[in-house]
C-alpha cells in the first residue's frame, strides 16, 4: 500500500508547548502534513481512543494518513490507516497478522539487518533513524547519519521515512540520501507557528526531490 510520506508529523502533545492535541494536529494539517502518527504513551485506552477518532475525522477530512504508534487496538478501535511499531513493540509479523492486508504497517529500523527483517514481516513503510542527534525521543540511541540511511536504501525497496533531528535546514540531505519522507515531532509541532513551520518543511522536501 502506498501512500504520501512527504511530510510526516507525529503528534506527542507534551511537546506541543502546552496547546491542545486536536490543535496541533489542526494547524499540522493546515500546514500540509500528509501523515499524522499520534503517539502518546502515557494516556490510558479509552482517552486514546476517543482522541484517535476525532483525528481519523481531520486526517480523513484532509486527505491525510492516520497511523497509530504502537497500540495496534486502538489503530483498529479507532480505523486509523495503520499502526507504527518499534523494535521492542508487538513483533512486526504478529502486527502484520492481526491488521490484516488492507491496513499500513510502520517499523522504526537503524540497522541493514532490522530493516530486511521487517519487510520480510510484512511491513509498507520503515521509520529510519535517528538521523541526526534529537531530544524529541529518549530511547532514540546514536544517530545512525546519511550513511546509515543510504545502507538501509540500498538494502529495501519499500518507502523510508527519515526520522530524528531533522529540520528545513537538513531536509534535502535527507531526501537526497534516499528517505522517501521525513517524520518530525519538534521542527514542526514544537514550533510557534505549527502550519508555517509545516510549510516549510515541506516544501524543503518537495524541493528536494525535483
Amino acid at each position: 500500500m502506498m501512500a504520501p510520506w512527504d511530510l510526516y508529523v507525529i503528534i506527542t502533545t507534551n511537546l506541543g508547548g502546552g496547546r491542545p492535541t486536536l490543535e496541533l494536529v489542526r494547524q499540522a494539517l493546515a500546514g500540509g502534513a500528509t501523515a499524522i502518527q499520534l503517539r502518546e504513551k502515557d494516556l490510558p485506552a479509552r482517552e486514546l481512543v476517543e482522541l484517535g477518532r476525532e483525528i481519523r475525522q481531520l486526517t480523513h477530512a484532509a486527505g491525510a494518513t492516520f497511523i497509530v504508534n504502537d497500540r495496534l487496538d486502538v489503530a483498529l478501535a479507532v480505523e486509523a490507516d495503520g499502526v507504527h511499531i518499534g523494535q521492542e513493540d508487538l513483533p512486526a509479523r504478529v502486527a502484520r497478522e492481526l491488521l490484516g492486508p488492507g491496513k499500513i504497517l510502520g517499523v522504526s529500523t537503524g540497522t541493514v539487518l532490522e530493516a530486511r527483517q521487517a519487510v520480510a514481516d510484512g511491513a509498507d513503510y520503515l521509520g529510519v533513524g535517528s538521523i541526526y542527534a534529537t531530544k524529541s525521543k529518549e530511547d532514540a540511541g546514536e544517530p545512525i547519519g546519511l550513511a546509515g540511511l543510504k545502507a538501509i536504501r540500498a538494502a529495501v525497496t519499500i518507502p523510508l521515512v527519515a526520522i530524528g533531528g531533522i529540520n528545513s535546514s537538513n531536509a534535502a540531505d535527507v531526501i537526497a540520501a534516499g528517505a522517501d519522507g521525513v517524520a518530525v515531532v519538534s521542527a514542526v509541532i514544537g514550533a510557534p507557528d505549527i502550519a508555517a513551520a509545516a510549510r516549510e518543511l515541506l516544501a524543503a522536501v518537495r524541493r528536494a526531490r525535483h
